[in-house]
């Protein structure tokens, strides 16, 4: 397959090297096509800064140094060449993909609570389109792994184009086992080492106490209702959805448990396993819930 990354780095070095009142409109121009993964009414800055992005009203001495370390570290190329073996690794146990994907990466505000905090640093989105989205604040422990959460996020966009995803049906548990597999593809791929910093942030009661709640909902349906089982209680209110009682990102940490047992249970790779619903996988594993 081919893919498209998109040179932002080099776009978002203009933009902070210009004059402050024509970064809005920079960001704007650069940030057109996210309206296909990022459907949500306003502004595109607005929505940009809402979400953690760097920010294009203010002016700030950390930016430009950020950007162009990433430029010097090649963090584009470290992406489309994770990218690459991910998608090599997948065509080998006849994983369906597209024939493109697009990518694009923006950079994070390093003073946005959430997502320096819950976020742990960097998230990324892909859903139905055929774009990639990434934003990261590049600190020492991010900057190395932006093209592993690269491969999380295009797992996603793998899986579900060989799994059906249909928003109404959707359950919690194929929504919390879909963080779990591609952390563990993370894992497979590239060493423990590559993998995101979400699926630790639950221990002890705070584990058990998500690992109940995402059990006793695991066939609950309906998109509406997933993401708060999978980023917590904190995302929910900043979303002004409703709480589940569930700790921040707890359900990577039990998505990632589900799926070793169920993976060592079948004998199957995190690869592998991309090819099967949540429910055939935990059959096949003999993970009951």
């Amino acid at each position: 397959m081919e893919f498209i990354i998109h040179d932002t780095l080099a776009e978002m070095a203009d933009l902070l090297e210009g004059p402050l009142e024509k970064r809005p409109d920079a960001l704007r121009e650069m940030m057109a096509p996210t309206r296909e993964i990022i459907p949500m009414p306003g502004d595109i800055v607005d929505i940009h800064h809402g979400g953690g992005g760097f920010r294009v009203d203010a002016e700030d001495p950390r930016y430009l140094p950020a950007v162009r370390r990433m430029i010097e570290q090649d963090v584009l190329g470290q992406v489309r060449r994770e990218l690459e073996r991910a998608s090599e690794r997948l065509a080998e146990v006849g994983a369906a993909q597209p024939d493109l994907l697009k990518v694009m990466f923006a950079m994070g505000n390093p003073d946005n609570e959430h997502l320096m905090t819950t976020a742990g640093g960097y998230y990324g989105m892909g859903g139905g389109s055929e774009w990639l989205y990434l934003l990261a604040w590049p600190t020492d422990e991010v900057i190395g792994r932006i093209g592993h959460l690269a491969v999380h996020e295009f797992h996603h966009k793998i899986r579900f184009t060989n799994v059906e995803w249909n928003p109404v049906t959707v359950t919690v548990g194929e929504h919390v086992i879909a963080e779990g597999l591609a952390e563990a593809f993370v894992r497979e791929l590239s060493g423990p080492e590559a993998m995101g910093p979400w699926s630790k942030m639950a221990t002890g009661e705070a584990y058990e106490r998500a690992y109940a709640a995402i059990t006793a909902d695991f066939w609950l349906e309906g998109m509406q209702h997933t993401s708060a089982y999978v980023l917590g209680d904190t995302a929910m209110k900043r979303f002004g959805q409703e709480p589940r009682g569930i700790p921040d990102m707890a359900g990577y940490a039990v998505g990632l448990d589900l799926v070793d047992r169920a993976l060592a249970g079948a004998g199957l790779t995190a690869a592998e396993a991309t090819l099967l619903p949540a429910a055939e996988l935990l059959r096949r594993g003999g993970v009951r819930i």
